[in-house]
């Protein structure tokens, strides 16, 4: 593990020092790294109004039986039938309960929801303040790495034929050799 431990250490203090030399770099990953927040934070909002609107409807639900319950308790009562009375007043009881227990779980879930809403808009400042770094940053970085930057270049997305960076080092090294030759020639 010592072994694995230093190797680690090193390859984030060279992260951590290639990040400081091109900070334009390090704004994108955080940006990336932001955004990747924001679609989380995004999906967090969306399944807790999910929750809230299945535990109104469960609550409602609730509550339309305890009147169904009460009025049944009411009418066993008045015909004297108080074996039925006894036995709806239970069903009564145990849906107010579960009634109670959704509604404890809903305003958590609304506290939860706030909070998430909360995050969010301080997760869209954050990026905003980013934004602004990134533009500050990259109007003085050079094109290649800008250009990088911009479009989270992937070695993936070119083929070596089409790639136009890959043509203009190829012409170059033809270039410097044929330089080199002329100079061989005129000896």
């Amino acid at each position: 593990m010592g072994l694995f431990d230093d190797v680690s250490r090193l390859l984030e203090q060279q992260l951590d020092e290639f990040l400081k030399n091109n900070p334009h770099l390090e704004l994108q990953a955080l940006l990336d790294q932001v955004e990747e927040q924001e679609r989380d934070t995004t999906q967090l909002i969306s399944s807790l109004q999910n929750e809230q609107q299945r535990l109104e409807t469960e609550i409602l639900a609730i509550a339309e039986d305890i009147q169904k319950w009460h009025t049944r308790i009411n009418k066993a009562q008045n015909a004297n039938r108080l074996d039925l009375a006894q036995a709806a007043q239970e069903r009564e009881a145990a849906l107010l309960r579960q009634g109670n227990q959704l509604w404890g779980r809903m305003e958590g879930t609304k506290k939860r929801l706030t909070e998430a809403q909360e995050l969010f808009k301080q997760i869209q400042l954050q990026k905003k303040e980013l934004k602004t770094k990134q533009a500050n940053t990259q109007t003085t970085a050079n094109s290649n790495t800008r250009a990088w930057a911009e479009q989270s270049y992937s070695t993936n997305r070119y083929q070596k034929e089409t790639d136009p960076l890959e043509k203009e080092f190829q012409q170059w090294d033809m270039d410097e050799e044929l330089e080199r030759l002329k100079k061989e020639l005129k000896k």
